[in-house]
């Protein structure tokens, strides 16, 4: 896109009454965002559906002068615009009437990549975090990226998760990009910019923080991905929002179920029993639902540098049971090998640290 077009785009933002739905609405029937601002009362008004509230302010010089400000700002503070014009755009968000016009980001965006958006309550239990870790454990090698909104609690396992697993995340922000909330996810954020992600938001710095940016944000992580994921959220949580838009968007929707006497279970298992998600059953269930292909090595791995001595049995039977299993537990280990956990533990980190097994949540184990 011509770059003086986000300029008019950043002017015409400001105005009352102007959404991106009818912010789009103008640009199309108009040609650009520069013949919209230099354009009279009259011509806009014969567009279907536009108002007087809401042309009552363009060609205000003073908005222009403001969207100026704002091109310096954003070249000061290294934040990118991107229109849905452009390749970079995320491609499933383009099918979202309500989709923003621009976009500011940081980082690096991948249309190439897969994504799937995940969220859940900011006071993640145990269990939301084990099943975020085994997610992110199945997914690691997959052509993919998640999507969060780097809220504490779940939003920030998954990203943290992610990284761990050399998965690109992107965090959608609900303010400017200047602006990190909450602020103690500051060396989060720096941490996906460092490992091939992104933070990205609708927000230009003259919009500021507000409650109900957090609400529209969600949106974002809807249309984001066409699957949702919500791993915990108590009856009427924030999730609950990102879900009914996304059933807006017809995205598939998951849920992770749970006891029912649990509060942060219970909007999931809402979500189940009034259709608007699916169940997950199990982590191999889910992906393979999502349709996500691992990719194909392009170095293949060397064999271990130290091999197991002969002399070793316990080493061998450990680690042709592990073989037969796709995972196996400790408890299940000592069962089928007769070996007591603590003469056990010793030889899984031998196992772990010559290269042949993997330790996972939940001290289960499997073949590296």
């Amino acid at each position: 896109m011509n770059p003086e077009e986000y300029l008019y785009i950043l002017a015409l933002k400001q105005c009352k009454n102007i959404g991106n739905i009818n912010l789009k609405k103008l640009i199309k029937n108009i040609g650009s965002a520069k013949k919209v601002w230099e354009s009279t009362p009259k011509s806009l008004l014969s567009i279907s559906g536009i108002g007087k509230s809401s042309i009552q302010n363009i060609g205000d010089t003073e908005f222009l002068k403001s969207a100026e400000k704002e091109i310096k700002f954003l070249e000061k503070h290294d934040i990118k615009i991107i229109a849905q014009e452009d390749n970079l755009y995320p491609k499933h968000l383009l099918n979202c009437d309500d989709s923003p016009v621009i976009l500011f980001y940081k980082g690096n965006l991948n249309n190439d990549l897969n994504p799937v958006s995940i969220v859940g309550t900011r006071k993640l239990t145990t269990y939301g975090k084990h099943f975020i870790q085994d997610l992110m454990s199945e997914l690691a090698g997959s052509k993919v990226c998640t999507i969060s909104g780097l809220a504490l609690g779940a939003d920030s396992s998954v990203h943290e998760e992610s990284l761990k697993n050399s998965i690109p995340t992107i965090a959608v922000l609900a303010q400017s990009l200047d602006k990190i909330y909450p602020a103690s996810n500051k060396n989060l954020s720096k941490k996906i910019l460092e490992n091939n992600g992104a933070l990205i938001t609708e927000y230009a710095s003259f919009e500021g923080m507000a409650k109900e940016n957090f609400l529209q944000r969600n949106r974002i992580i809807a249309g984001f991905s066409p699957h949702l994921i919500v791993v915990e959220t108590a009856y009427g949580g924030g999730s609950v929002t990102t879900v009914t838009a996304a059933n807006q968007y017809n995205r598939d929707v998951f849920a992770l179920p749970g006891k029912i006497t649990d509060v942060y279970s219970q909007g999931c298992n809402q979500l189940i029993a009034n259709n608007k998600a699916e169940t997950i059953v199990d982590i191999k269930s889910l992906v393979k639902n999502l349709n996500f292909t691992p990719q194909p090595e392009l170095f293949p791995k060397e064999e271990p540098k130290i091999k197991i001595d002969p002399e070793k049995k316990d080493h061998q039977k450990i680690l042709e049971i592990i073989t037969q299993n796709n995972s196996i537990s400790l408890d299940d280990l000592a069962e089928k090998s007769e070996i007591q956990h603590h003469k056990i533990l010793p030889i899984l980190l031998d196992l772990e640290i010559y290269g042949y097994i993997k330790c996972l949540s939940g001290r289960q184990y499997q073949l590296s």
